[in-house]
């Protein structure tokens, strides 16, 4: 039996189908969707299964709201590959090694908890920063024995150029996937890009000096863009779907 794991961000449905003593992050098949899209998944779902056979779990991260988490619902059960009840991830005191360190466990965003413990399963240790760097940039850290201590939260490099080209006059909307321009820009355009990754790449070399970091996992959308910013002093590590990785962990600790 296989593990559907499914990431519902802000912004985008990712979902993988793994083997359940497969390597972390090995998927039969994986997909992602944007929200006006979810209706599409129920037909990949059951191409995936078959492909790659059925399907014994299903765990489900979402932070998308009531709504995505009815129609997930909905989509599991009447494509009918979902035959067991479904395990909606949230962040508890503790769950596959990892410790929540918040103060009221439940205010955590479940996807930060999934990364920590993608990123501690990953790399076991080893005092972690944990960069999610999608619609919002998550910047975590975790502990070398597994405990998440808490982290901060900054509009993603998307979130930050919108503003600046909607709120500033005459300022254009820059691209992420345009020149990426280092250090003092000699024209508008670059210095507006330059001045988005300083400043996400900045928050990532703070947190990671903070805790004095062994290892730092950048993931998301924008990670391949603000990597290139980071300092030679960040041990970075790029991570595809640090979220999902952290849910197969979940999946294999039971």
């Amino acid at each position: 039996m296989n593990t559907l794991l499914i990431d519902a961000g802000n912004t985008r449905i990712k979902w993988a189908l793994a083997a359940t003593d497969a390597p972390l992050g090995h998927w039969l098949a994986y997909g992602a969707v944007a929200h006006a899209e979810a209706a599409q998944l129920a037909q990949a779902w059951r191409d995936a299964v078959a492909a790659h056979g059925a399907i014994g779990n299903v765990i489900a991260a979402n932070v998308a709201g009531a709504t995505i988490r009815t129609a997930l619902d909905s989509m599991l059960r009447d494509s009918g590959v979902a035959t067991a009840a479904i395990d909606w991830f949230a962040s508890v005191a503790q769950r596959a090694g990892v410790r929540n360190g918040y103060r009221s466990h439940g205010q955590l965003g479940c996807d930060r908890f999934a990364a920590a413990i993608g990123a501690h399963a990953l790399l076991p240790g080893q005092a972690l920063v944990v960069a999610n760097c999608g619609t919002a940039t998550t910047i975590d850290a975790v502990t070398a024995d597994g405990v998440f201590l808490g982290g901060m939260i900054l509009p993603g490099l998307g979130l930050m150029a919108t503003s600046l080209a909607r709120n500033t006059a005459q300022l254009p909307q820059i691209a992420q996937g345009g020149k990426l321009p280092s250090g003092f820009a000699d024209n508008t355009d670059d210095a507006i890009l330059s001045g988005l990754l300083a400043a996400q790449a900045g928050a990532i070399e703070r947190a990671c000096a903070l805790h004095g970091a062994q290892a730092c996992l950048v993931s998301g959308g924008a990670a391949p863009y603000i990597v290139p910013a980071l300092g030679a002093q960040v041990p970075y590590r790029l991570v595809d779907n640090i979220v999902l990785t952290g849910l197969h962990a979940a999946a294999r600790s039971e």
